[in-house]
């Protein structure tokens, strides 16, 4: 299957987002809440419909940049964040992406990624991380789909993705995950 900027924006249109929470997801909330430093760069890739992204805006963190391929996901963020900078919704490839973030947050885009991309998402997030800059989000620990998203794995295998590019390496299981993901994520913390 070919997971490009068709198929996303079907989904939308479809309303087939069974991973979109409707919510910021609580650890990333958890996380966002103990972050002081207001003017992070901040990079939320596969955003979907984001409510991170509208979350940390609405707290005050005004360097936020959402990039997706579905236009639909953009669209969606905007009606909720009327003043979101249009600058800052990018509609496009994330690994054609350039520039240089504080934090990115992963949060469900790495298991919508085609598995063999793994490798080349782990050194991108390394290219776009601005001097000690950290990748912070969740990563399911456990065996999903193998022909279409959300696709699985687990600690040792993204170690493999990871460690070539990261000098620190935190992966906790996630205690206070979302109720239908108890027990299936990883916390994580990167940073180069």
């Amino acid at each position: 299957m070919n997971f490009n900027a068709s198929f996303w924006e079907n989904k939308y249109q479809q309303k087939k987002t069974g991973w979109d929470l409707g919510e910021v997801s609580p650890p990333l909330k958890a996380y966002f809440d103990q972050l002081e430093n207001k003017e992070l760069t901040i990079l939320i890739p596969g955003a979907g419909n984001s409510y991170e992204a509208e979350y940390l805006f609405n707290k005050g963190f005004k360097n936020v940049f959402v990039v997706d391929l579905a236009t639909s996901a953009l669209e969606n963020i905007k009606k909720r964040v009327p003043n979101f900078p249009d600058a800052q919704l990018i509609h496009g490839d994330f690994f054609e992406l350039k520039g240089s973030f504080d934090l990115i947050i992963e949060q469900t885009f790495f298991c919508a990624l085609d598995p063999v991309l793994r490798p080349n998402y782990a050194e991108k997030m390394q290219t776009l991380l601005a001097p000690k800059g950290q990748l912070v989000g969740l990563l399911f620990d456990a065996v999903l789909n193998e022909d279409h998203p959300p696709f699985g794995g687990n600690q040792k295998e993204y170690l493999t993705y990871f460690t070539p590019f990261f000098k620190s390496i935190q992966m906790q299981p996630c205690y206070n995950s979302y109720p239908n993901r108890q027990g299936m994520e990883l916390f994580v913390k990167l940073s180069i």
